[in-house]
Protein backbone atom coordinates (compact mmCIF):
# COMPACT_ATOMS: atom_id res chain seq x y z
CA UNK A 1 0.00 0.00 0.00
CA UNK A 2 2.86 2.25 0.96
CA UNK A 3 3.40 3.17 -2.98
CA UNK A 4 0.70 1.64 -5.13
CA UNK A 5 -0.62 3.89 -7.06
CA UNK A 6 -4.49 4.90 -5.94
CA UNK A 7 -6.73 5.94 -8.72
CA UNK A 8 -10.00 7.49 -9.51
CA UNK A 9 -13.16 7.52 -9.04
CA UNK A 10 -11.81 8.72 -4.99
CA UNK A 11 -13.19 11.85 -4.23
CA UNK A 12 -11.02 12.12 -0.75
CA UNK A 13 -7.82 10.67 0.25
CA UNK A 14 -4.98 10.64 3.37
CA UNK A 15 -1.51 10.10 3.05
CA UNK A 16 0.85 9.11 6.22
CA UNK A 17 3.76 7.29 6.81
CA UNK A 18 1.59 4.80 9.07
CA UNK A 19 -1.34 2.55 7.99
CA UNK A 20 -3.18 2.80 11.55
CA UNK A 21 -2.44 6.91 11.20
CA UNK A 22 -4.20 6.65 7.91
CA UNK A 23 -6.72 4.99 8.63
CA UNK A 24 -8.04 6.85 11.66
CA UNK A 25 -8.21 10.44 9.07
CA UNK A 26 -9.69 7.64 6.41
CA UNK A 27 -12.34 7.24 8.54
CA UNK A 28 -13.17 11.23 9.16
CA UNK A 29 -13.64 11.27 5.86
CA UNK A 30 -15.86 8.27 5.28
CA UNK A 31 -18.16 9.97 7.91
CA UNK A 32 -17.81 13.25 6.53
CA UNK A 33 -15.49 15.33 8.07
CA UNK A 34 -13.28 17.87 6.55
CA UNK A 35 -9.90 17.54 5.66
CA UNK A 36 -8.82 19.34 8.49
CA UNK A 37 -10.34 17.05 11.04
CA UNK A 38 -9.08 14.00 9.12
CA UNK A 39 -5.41 15.21 9.43
CA UNK A 40 -5.72 15.97 13.31
CA UNK A 41 -6.98 12.01 13.89
CA UNK A 42 -4.07 11.21 11.75
CA UNK A 43 -1.86 13.11 13.54
CA UNK A 44 -2.94 12.17 16.56
CA UNK A 45 -2.22 8.57 15.65
CA UNK A 46 0.83 9.30 14.73
CA UNK A 47 2.05 10.99 17.80
CA UNK A 48 1.54 7.18 19.13
CA UNK A 49 2.84 5.25 16.49
CA UNK A 50 5.89 7.18 15.33
CA UNK A 51 7.07 8.12 18.78
CA UNK A 52 10.80 8.24 16.64
CA UNK A 53 9.57 11.42 14.01
CA UNK A 54 6.87 13.17 16.07
CA UNK A 55 4.60 13.48 19.29
CA UNK A 56 2.89 16.09 21.03
CA UNK A 57 6.24 17.51 22.68
CA UNK A 58 7.17 19.01 19.31
CA UNK A 59 5.63 21.48 16.37
CA UNK A 60 3.57 21.42 13.44
CA UNK A 61 3.82 23.63 10.59
CA UNK A 62 0.45 23.44 8.29
CA UNK A 63 -0.78 24.60 4.73
CA UNK A 64 -4.72 24.73 4.07
CA UNK A 65 -6.50 25.25 1.16
CA UNK A 66 -10.47 25.38 0.81
CA UNK A 67 -11.63 24.69 -3.07
CA UNK A 68 -11.71 28.15 -3.88
CA UNK A 69 -7.80 28.17 -3.59
CA UNK A 70 -7.96 30.49 -0.49
CA UNK A 71 -4.40 29.60 0.73
CA UNK A 72 -3.42 29.86 4.09
CA UNK A 73 -0.20 28.67 6.80
CA UNK A 74 -0.52 27.82 9.93
CA UNK A 75 2.99 28.13 12.03
CA UNK A 76 2.58 25.61 15.30
CA UNK A 77 6.30 26.99 16.10
CA UNK A 78 7.38 26.48 20.13
CA UNK A 79 9.60 29.61 21.03
CA UNK A 80 12.61 29.85 23.21
CA UNK A 81 12.24 29.53 27.11
CA UNK A 82 12.26 33.34 28.53
CA UNK A 83 15.01 31.45 30.86
CA UNK A 84 16.84 30.25 27.75
CA UNK A 85 20.57 31.10 27.39
CA UNK A 86 23.70 29.37 26.25
CA UNK A 87 26.98 30.78 25.91
CA UNK A 88 28.53 33.19 22.44
CA UNK A 89 30.05 31.16 20.59
CA UNK A 90 29.34 27.49 22.07
CA UNK A 91 27.30 25.31 20.31
CA UNK A 92 23.63 24.19 21.67
CA UNK A 93 23.51 20.85 22.93
CA UNK A 94 22.11 18.34 20.76
CA UNK A 95 20.09 16.22 23.01
CA UNK A 96 19.25 16.36 26.66
CA UNK A 97 18.08 18.87 28.50
CA UNK A 98 20.09 21.26 27.84
CA UNK A 99 18.69 20.89 23.91
CA UNK A 100 15.03 21.44 25.42
CA UNK A 101 14.95 24.86 24.50
CA UNK A 102 12.07 25.60 23.07
CA UNK A 103 8.22 24.78 23.82
CA UNK A 104 5.92 22.67 21.92
CA UNK A 105 3.12 24.12 19.78
CA UNK A 106 1.59 20.69 17.91
CA UNK A 107 -1.46 20.12 20.09
CA UNK A 108 -2.20 24.33 20.08
CA UNK A 109 -2.01 24.21 16.25
CA UNK A 110 -4.34 21.20 16.12
CA UNK A 111 -7.10 23.27 17.89
CA UNK A 112 -6.34 26.06 15.72
CA UNK A 113 -6.63 24.39 12.22
CA UNK A 114 -10.32 22.78 14.18
CA UNK A 115 -11.32 26.38 14.65
CA UNK A 116 -10.24 27.08 10.91
CA UNK A 117 -12.51 24.28 10.17
CA UNK A 118 -15.52 25.17 12.06
CA UNK A 119 -15.13 28.64 10.74
CA UNK A 120 -15.10 27.98 7.06
CA UNK A 121 -15.50 24.38 6.18
CA UNK A 122 -18.41 23.84 7.83
CA UNK A 123 -16.25 21.30 10.64
CA UNK A 124 -18.18 20.18 13.48
CA UNK A 125 -16.19 17.07 14.92
CA UNK A 126 -14.17 17.84 18.23
CA UNK A 127 -10.74 17.51 19.17
CA UNK A 128 -11.85 14.90 21.70
CA UNK A 129 -13.53 12.73 19.48
CA UNK A 130 -10.76 12.66 16.44
CA UNK A 131 -7.66 11.79 19.37
CA UNK A 132 -9.77 8.85 20.68
CA UNK A 133 -7.93 6.33 18.20
CA UNK A 134 -4.74 7.83 19.35
CA UNK A 135 -5.12 7.06 22.80
CA UNK A 136 -6.90 3.68 22.34
CA UNK A 137 -3.84 2.60 20.83
CA UNK A 138 -1.54 3.96 23.44
CA UNK A 139 -3.43 2.74 26.28
CA UNK A 140 -4.10 -0.77 24.75
CA UNK A 141 -1.17 -0.81 22.35
CA UNK A 142 -0.15 -1.39 18.88
CA UNK A 143 2.74 -3.49 16.32
CA UNK A 144 5.56 -1.50 16.82
CA UNK A 145 7.10 -0.21 13.43
CA UNK A 146 10.12 -1.76 12.12
CA UNK A 147 11.21 2.11 11.56
CA UNK A 148 10.80 2.60 15.41
CA UNK A 149 12.82 -0.41 16.07
CA UNK A 150 15.58 0.81 13.57
CA UNK A 151 15.40 3.95 15.36
CA UNK A 152 16.14 2.67 18.81
CA UNK A 153 18.68 0.07 17.64
CA UNK A 154 20.46 3.37 15.92
CA UNK A 155 20.72 5.48 19.46
CA UNK A 156 21.28 2.05 21.67
CA UNK A 157 24.49 4.34 22.58
CA UNK A 158 22.73 7.39 23.53
CA UNK A 159 19.71 6.27 24.69
CA UNK A 160 20.69 5.65 28.89
CA UNK A 161 21.43 9.00 29.19
CA UNK A 162 18.57 10.60 28.24
CA UNK A 163 16.31 11.04 31.51
CA UNK A 164 13.02 8.54 31.80
CA UNK A 165 13.72 7.47 28.30
CA UNK A 166 14.72 4.08 28.42
CA UNK A 167 11.91 3.10 30.93
CA UNK A 168 9.49 3.49 28.07
CA UNK A 169 10.87 2.75 24.75
CA UNK A 170 13.58 0.24 26.22
CA UNK A 171 12.34 -1.10 29.28
CA UNK A 172 13.96 -3.89 31.32
CA UNK A 173 17.01 -2.99 29.23
CA UNK A 174 15.21 -4.81 26.26
CA UNK A 175 15.10 -3.09 22.43
CA UNK A 176 11.13 -4.03 21.37
CA UNK A 177 11.49 -6.23 18.14
CA UNK A 178 8.96 -5.13 15.21
CA UNK A 179 5.94 -6.25 15.44
CA UNK A 180 6.05 -6.73 19.59
CA UNK A 181 3.01 -4.67 20.89
CA UNK A 182 3.82 -1.24 22.41
CA UNK A 183 1.91 0.42 25.31
CA UNK A 184 2.32 3.97 26.36
CA UNK A 185 -0.16 4.07 29.55
CA UNK A 186 1.65 7.63 30.69
CA UNK A 187 0.96 9.60 27.07
CA UNK A 188 -2.50 7.97 26.99
CA UNK A 189 -3.00 10.03 30.18
CA UNK A 190 -1.58 12.98 28.91
CA UNK A 191 -4.09 12.65 25.43
CA UNK A 192 -7.04 11.99 28.32
CA UNK A 193 -6.19 15.05 29.53
CA UNK A 194 -6.21 17.17 26.45
CA UNK A 195 -9.21 15.20 25.04
CA UNK A 196 -11.04 15.96 28.73
CA UNK A 197 -9.91 19.85 29.35
CA UNK A 198 -9.34 20.58 25.66
CA UNK A 199 -6.07 21.76 24.09
CA UNK A 200 -4.81 24.55 26.42
CA UNK A 201 -4.45 22.11 29.10
CA UNK A 202 -1.22 21.19 27.64
CA UNK A 203 0.02 24.87 28.50
CA UNK A 204 -2.02 26.21 31.34
CA UNK A 205 -4.23 23.43 33.29
CA UNK A 206 -3.31 19.66 34.58
CA UNK A 207 -0.95 18.59 32.02
CA UNK A 208 1.04 21.85 31.31
CA UNK A 209 1.97 21.86 35.65
CA UNK A 210 2.90 18.17 35.06
CA UNK A 211 4.90 18.94 32.05
CA UNK A 212 6.92 21.52 33.54
CA UNK A 213 7.36 20.00 36.74
CA UNK A 214 8.69 17.06 34.44
CA UNK A 215 11.13 19.72 32.52
CA UNK A 216 12.22 21.87 35.00
CA UNK A 217 13.53 18.25 37.45
CA UNK A 218 16.19 17.52 34.69
CA UNK A 219 17.42 21.14 34.27
CA UNK A 220 15.43 22.50 31.24
CA UNK A 221 14.85 26.05 31.22
CA UNK A 222 10.81 25.99 29.87
CA UNK A 223 8.78 26.40 32.71
CA UNK A 224 4.19 26.94 33.08
CA UNK A 225 5.13 30.68 31.62
CA UNK A 226 6.69 29.30 28.39
CA UNK A 227 4.24 27.16 28.06
CA UNK A 228 1.24 29.62 28.44
CA UNK A 229 2.71 32.01 25.69
CA UNK A 230 2.71 29.36 23.00
CA UNK A 231 0.43 29.89 20.34
CA UNK A 232 -0.03 28.63 16.88
CA UNK A 233 -0.03 31.67 14.19
CA UNK A 234 -1.65 32.16 11.05
CA UNK A 235 0.61 33.46 8.56
CA UNK A 236 0.38 34.44 4.38
CA UNK A 237 2.17 31.60 2.48
CA UNK A 238 4.59 32.27 -0.24
CA UNK A 239 4.11 31.10 -3.57
CA UNK A 240 6.12 30.85 -7.36
CA UNK A 241 5.01 30.35 -10.47
CA UNK A 242 6.08 27.16 -11.90
CA UNK A 243 4.70 25.97 -15.27
CA UNK A 244 0.99 25.81 -15.31
CA UNK A 245 0.91 25.75 -11.76
CA UNK A 246 1.84 28.04 -8.36
CA UNK A 247 3.48 26.56 -5.70
CA UNK A 248 2.54 27.42 -2.13
CA UNK A 249 5.02 27.18 1.21
CA UNK A 250 4.96 28.49 4.60
CA UNK A 251 7.12 31.91 5.05
CA UNK A 252 9.74 32.57 7.67
CA UNK A 253 11.14 30.99 9.45
CA UNK A 254 10.80 27.89 7.68
CA UNK A 255 13.02 26.73 4.62
CA UNK A 256 10.07 26.94 2.38
CA UNK A 257 11.66 30.19 0.62
CA UNK A 258 14.54 27.45 -0.26
CA UNK A 259 12.30 24.65 -1.42
CA UNK A 260 10.64 27.76 -4.00
CA UNK A 261 13.78 29.11 -5.03
CA UNK A 262 14.83 26.05 -5.93
CA UNK A 263 12.50 25.62 -8.49
CA UNK A 264 12.40 29.00 -9.09
CA UNK A 265 16.03 28.67 -10.59
CA UNK A 266 15.36 25.40 -12.16
CA UNK A 267 12.06 27.37 -14.15
CA UNK A 268 14.88 30.06 -15.41
CA UNK A 269 16.68 27.07 -16.54
CA UNK A 270 14.06 25.01 -18.91
CA UNK A 271 13.93 21.64 -19.50
CA UNK A 272 15.76 22.05 -22.79
CA UNK A 273 18.62 20.53 -20.80
CA UNK A 274 16.53 17.14 -19.63
CA UNK A 275 14.81 14.50 -19.68
CA UNK A 276 13.63 12.52 -16.85
CA UNK A 277 16.36 10.72 -14.51
CA UNK A 278 19.01 12.04 -17.06
CA UNK A 279 22.15 13.05 -15.53
CA UNK A 280 21.14 16.70 -16.16
CA UNK A 281 18.05 16.11 -14.70
CA UNK A 282 20.31 15.33 -11.34
CA UNK A 283 22.88 17.67 -12.39
CA UNK A 284 20.72 20.72 -12.49
CA UNK A 285 18.45 19.92 -9.72
CA UNK A 286 22.03 19.42 -7.28
CA UNK A 287 23.10 22.78 -8.56
CA UNK A 288 19.81 24.81 -7.84
CA UNK A 289 19.75 23.39 -4.59
CA UNK A 290 22.75 24.57 -3.79
CA UNK A 291 22.34 28.04 -4.44
CA UNK A 292 19.61 28.09 -2.63
CA UNK A 293 21.54 26.82 0.87
CA UNK A 294 23.29 29.00 0.34
CA UNK A 295 20.99 32.08 0.79
CA UNK A 296 18.76 29.85 3.23
CA UNK A 297 21.17 30.53 6.51
CA UNK A 298 19.44 34.23 6.75
CA UNK A 299 16.36 32.77 7.40
CA UNK A 300 14.84 33.68 10.40
CA UNK A 301 12.06 34.64 12.82
CA UNK A 302 10.59 37.64 11.35
CA UNK A 303 9.40 39.14 14.51
CA UNK A 304 12.30 41.65 15.62
CA UNK A 305 14.18 42.10 11.92
CA UNK A 306 14.21 44.34 9.75
CA UNK A 307 16.17 41.20 7.51
CA UNK A 308 14.12 40.58 4.39
CA UNK A 309 13.89 37.26 2.47
CA UNK A 310 11.32 38.02 -0.33
CA UNK A 311 14.48 38.98 -2.79
CA UNK A 312 14.98 35.24 -2.40
CA UNK A 313 12.36 34.95 -5.14
CA UNK A 314 12.52 37.63 -7.07
CA UNK A 315 12.98 37.48 -10.99
CA UNK A 316 16.72 38.94 -10.74
CA UNK A 317 18.10 36.73 -8.28
CA UNK A 318 16.66 33.60 -9.97
CA UNK A 319 17.70 34.59 -13.09
CA UNK A 320 21.06 35.55 -11.71
CA UNK A 321 21.44 31.97 -9.32
CA UNK A 322 20.21 30.19 -12.57
CA UNK A 323 23.08 31.59 -14.98
CA UNK A 324 25.78 30.65 -12.12
CA UNK A 325 25.05 27.20 -13.14
CA UNK A 326 27.12 25.57 -15.45
CA UNK A 327 25.66 22.51 -17.22
CA UNK A 328 29.07 20.54 -17.21
CA UNK A 329 30.61 21.36 -14.17
CA UNK A 330 29.27 21.17 -10.49
CA UNK A 331 30.21 23.57 -7.88
CA UNK A 332 32.54 22.78 -4.87
CA UNK A 333 30.24 22.28 -1.97
CA UNK A 334 30.94 22.34 2.18
CA UNK A 335 28.35 23.40 3.83
CA UNK A 336 26.60 23.20 7.46
CA UNK A 337 24.13 20.08 7.82
CA UNK A 338 21.31 20.31 9.57
CA UNK A 339 19.53 16.84 11.12
CA UNK A 340 16.02 16.09 11.57
CA UNK A 341 12.94 13.91 11.03
CA UNK A 342 9.23 13.99 10.80
CA UNK A 343 6.41 12.94 9.37
CA UNK A 344 4.25 14.16 6.54
CA UNK A 345 0.46 13.58 6.41
CA UNK A 346 -2.00 15.53 4.20
CA UNK A 347 -5.76 15.02 3.31
CA UNK A 348 -8.50 16.45 0.75
CA UNK A 349 -12.09 16.04 1.54
CA UNK A 350 -14.92 15.52 -0.88
CA UNK A 351 -15.66 19.52 -0.74
CA UNK A 352 -12.30 19.67 -2.24
CA UNK A 353 -10.52 21.31 0.86
CA UNK A 354 -6.90 20.82 1.53
CA UNK A 355 -4.77 20.36 4.06
CA UNK A 356 -0.81 19.73 3.76
CA UNK A 357 1.09 19.49 7.46
CA UNK A 358 4.45 18.18 8.88
CA UNK A 359 4.70 17.23 12.69
CA UNK A 360 8.45 16.78 14.10
CA UNK A 361 10.16 16.67 17.00
CA UNK A 362 13.21 17.81 14.75
CA UNK A 363 15.82 14.88 15.53
CA UNK A 364 14.78 11.33 15.65
CA UNK A 365 13.41 11.24 18.90
CA UNK A 366 13.63 14.56 19.70
CA UNK A 367 15.91 15.49 22.75
CA UNK A 368 15.36 12.38 24.24
CA UNK A 369 13.97 13.92 27.04
CA UNK A 370 10.89 12.28 28.58
CA UNK A 371 8.47 15.01 30.96
CA UNK A 372 8.04 13.58 34.08
CA UNK A 373 5.38 11.07 34.23
CA UNK A 374 3.25 11.96 30.89
CA UNK A 375 5.24 9.72 28.15
CA UNK A 376 5.89 12.69 26.29
CA UNK A 377 9.08 12.93 24.79
CA UNK A 378 10.12 16.48 24.48
CA UNK A 379 11.73 18.27 20.90
CA UNK A 380 15.00 19.44 20.86
CA UNK A 381 14.22 22.19 18.35
CA UNK A 382 16.30 24.69 19.95
CA UNK A 383 19.50 22.92 18.55
CA UNK A 384 18.53 24.69 15.43
CA UNK A 385 19.49 28.41 16.89
CA UNK A 386 22.91 29.52 16.52
CA UNK A 387 25.06 30.99 19.25
CA UNK A 388 27.48 33.40 17.09
CA UNK A 389 26.52 36.95 18.59
CA UNK A 390 24.74 39.12 15.29
CA UNK A 391 23.56 35.53 13.47
CA UNK A 392 19.80 35.88 12.81
CA UNK A 393 19.36 32.91 13.94
CA UNK A 394 21.24 33.75 16.93
CA UNK A 395 19.33 32.34 20.50
CA UNK A 396 17.21 34.89 22.24
CA UNK A 397 14.49 34.48 24.50
CA UNK A 398 10.71 34.17 23.14
CA UNK A 399 12.37 33.89 19.54
CA UNK A 400 11.23 31.42 17.31
CA UNK A 401 14.26 28.83 15.63
CA UNK A 402 14.69 28.45 11.84
CA UNK A 403 12.79 25.52 10.73
CA UNK A 404 13.48 22.58 8.16
CA UNK A 405 9.22 22.21 8.00
CA UNK A 406 8.04 23.39 4.52
CA UNK A 407 5.23 21.12 3.51
CA UNK A 408 3.23 22.43 -0.14
CA UNK A 409 0.53 22.53 -2.08
CA UNK A 410 0.01 23.94 -5.47
CA UNK A 411 -2.89 25.72 -7.06
CA UNK A 412 -4.02 24.87 -10.73
CA UNK A 413 -6.21 27.43 -12.57
CA UNK A 414 -6.82 28.80 -8.89
CA UNK A 415 -7.75 25.23 -7.90
CA UNK A 416 -6.00 22.93 -5.21
CA UNK A 417 -4.13 20.43 -7.50
CA UNK A 418 -1.25 18.72 -5.49
CA UNK A 419 -0.46 18.33 -1.75
CA UNK A 420 3.02 17.01 -0.75
CA UNK A 421 5.57 16.89 1.66
CA UNK A 422 8.51 15.05 3.04
CA UNK A 423 10.73 14.21 5.80
CA UNK A 424 14.51 14.82 5.74
CA UNK A 425 15.51 18.57 6.99
CA UNK A 426 18.11 19.24 4.90
CA UNK A 427 16.78 16.87 2.24
CA UNK A 428 13.32 17.74 2.41
CA UNK A 429 13.58 20.61 -0.39
CA UNK A 430 15.97 18.09 -2.63
CA UNK A 431 13.35 15.42 -2.42
CA UNK A 432 10.87 17.99 -3.04
CA UNK A 433 12.57 19.29 -6.46
CA UNK A 434 13.35 15.74 -7.82
CA UNK A 435 8.90 15.12 -6.88
CA UNK A 436 7.80 18.33 -8.41
CA UNK A 437 9.99 18.35 -11.58
CA UNK A 438 8.76 14.69 -12.40
CA UNK A 439 4.77 15.66 -11.42
CA UNK A 440 4.83 18.68 -13.00
CA UNK A 441 7.40 18.53 -15.69
CA UNK A 442 7.45 14.70 -16.78
CA UNK A 443 3.87 14.16 -16.18
CA UNK A 444 4.97 11.09 -13.75
CA UNK A 445 1.86 9.51 -11.33
CA UNK A 446 2.46 10.47 -7.61
CA UNK A 447 3.53 6.65 -6.66
CA UNK A 448 5.89 6.44 -9.43
CA UNK A 449 7.19 10.02 -9.12
CA UNK A 450 7.72 8.47 -5.39
CA UNK A 451 9.46 5.57 -6.39
CA UNK A 452 11.92 6.97 -9.14
CA UNK A 453 15.41 7.64 -7.79
CA UNK A 454 16.41 10.19 -5.36
CA UNK A 455 19.57 11.78 -4.14
CA UNK A 456 20.56 13.34 -0.66
CA UNK A 457 24.01 16.24 -0.82
CA UNK A 458 25.18 16.78 2.31
CA UNK A 459 26.55 15.33 5.58
CA UNK A 460 24.17 12.24 7.32
CA UNK A 461 24.39 10.28 10.28
CA UNK A 462 26.28 7.61 8.68
CA UNK A 463 28.83 9.93 6.18
CA UNK A 464 30.38 12.85 7.60
CA UNK A 465 31.49 14.19 4.19
CA UNK A 466 29.66 16.56 1.86
CA UNK A 467 29.56 14.21 -0.66
CA UNK A 468 26.33 13.62 -2.76
CA UNK A 469 24.44 10.33 -1.76
CA UNK A 470 22.95 9.07 -5.20
CA UNK A 471 20.20 5.94 -5.06
CA UNK A 472 21.83 3.24 -6.77
CA UNK A 473 18.91 2.68 -9.24
CA UNK A 474 19.64 6.19 -11.03
CA UNK A 475 22.15 3.72 -13.20
CA UNK A 476 25.73 3.20 -14.28
CA UNK A 477 25.25 6.32 -17.13
CA UNK A 478 24.56 8.56 -14.13
CA UNK A 479 26.51 7.80 -12.16
CA UNK A 480 29.72 8.23 -14.51
CA UNK A 481 28.47 11.35 -16.08
CA UNK A 482 28.06 13.22 -12.81
CA UNK A 483 31.30 11.82 -11.52
CA UNK A 484 32.55 13.44 -14.78
CA UNK A 485 30.88 16.76 -13.82
CA UNK A 486 33.01 17.40 -10.60
CA UNK A 487 30.18 15.58 -8.09
CA UNK A 488 31.89 13.85 -5.22
CA UNK A 489 29.49 10.53 -5.44
CA UNK A 490 28.37 7.72 -2.67
CA UNK A 491 26.61 5.06 -3.70
CA UNK A 492 23.40 4.27 -1.04
CA UNK A 493 21.26 1.42 -1.89
CA UNK A 494 18.05 1.83 -4.05
CA UNK A 495 14.50 3.03 -1.61
CA UNK A 496 16.95 4.54 1.23
CA UNK A 497 15.77 5.60 3.86
CA UNK A 498 18.03 8.36 3.40
CA UNK A 499 16.58 10.13 0.48
CA UNK A 500 13.06 10.76 2.51
CA UNK A 501 9.62 9.76 3.50
CA UNK A 502 7.21 11.56 0.80
CA UNK A 503 3.44 11.48 0.74
CA UNK A 504 1.65 13.07 -2.27
CA UNK A 505 -1.61 14.07 -3.20
CA UNK A 506 -3.02 15.20 -6.86
CA UNK A 507 -6.37 16.52 -7.46
CA UNK A 508 -7.69 16.29 -11.15
CA UNK A 509 -10.11 18.70 -12.06
CA UNK A 510 -13.00 17.28 -11.58
CA UNK A 511 -11.96 16.94 -8.51
CA UNK A 512 -11.14 12.99 -8.42
CA UNK A 513 -8.23 12.26 -6.77
CA UNK A 514 -5.11 9.52 -6.55
CA UNK A 515 -1.83 9.41 -3.95
CA UNK A 516 1.05 7.52 -2.99
CA UNK A 517 3.40 7.27 0.17
CA UNK A 518 6.58 6.74 -0.25
CA UNK A 519 7.67 3.01 -0.94
CA UNK A 520 10.82 4.39 2.07
CA UNK A 521 8.13 4.14 4.57
CA UNK A 522 5.54 2.10 6.10
CA UNK A 523 2.80 4.37 5.26
CA UNK A 524 -0.54 4.31 3.16
CA UNK A 525 -2.64 6.63 1.06
CA UNK A 526 -6.03 5.85 1.48
CA UNK A 527 -8.63 6.80 -1.25
CA UNK A 528 -12.47 7.26 0.12
CA UNK A 529 -15.52 6.97 -3.24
Amino acid sequence: MSAANISTPYRAMVTSPSIAASEAGAQVLRDGGTAIEAVVATASVLAVTYPHFCGIGGDAVWMVADRTGKVSSFLGIGQAALDAKCDAGVPIALRGPASTLTTACTVDSWQHALDHSARNWGGTRKLADLIEPAITLAENGFPVSKSQCFWLDFRKDDYRNWPGFADIFAPNGRTPKAGDTFIQPYLAESLKLIAKNGARDFYEGELATRIAKGLGKVGSPIRARDLQLTRTRTADAVSLEYGNVTLFAPPAPTQGLATLMTMGILRELGTKYWDESNPDHFHLVVEAIKRAFLERDRICDPDGTNLDFSDMLGADTLRKNAADIATDHAMEWPHPFRHGDTVFLAATDAQGNCASVLQSTYFDWGSGVVAGNTGIVWQNRGAAFSTIDGHPNQLKPGKRPFYTLNPGLALRNGKPCLLYGTQGADGQPQTLAMLLTRLIDFGLSPADALARPRFLLGKTFSDSRDSLKLEADAGPTVFAELKNRGHILREIEAQSALAGQAGIIRIAPDGNVDGAHDPRSDGAAIGII
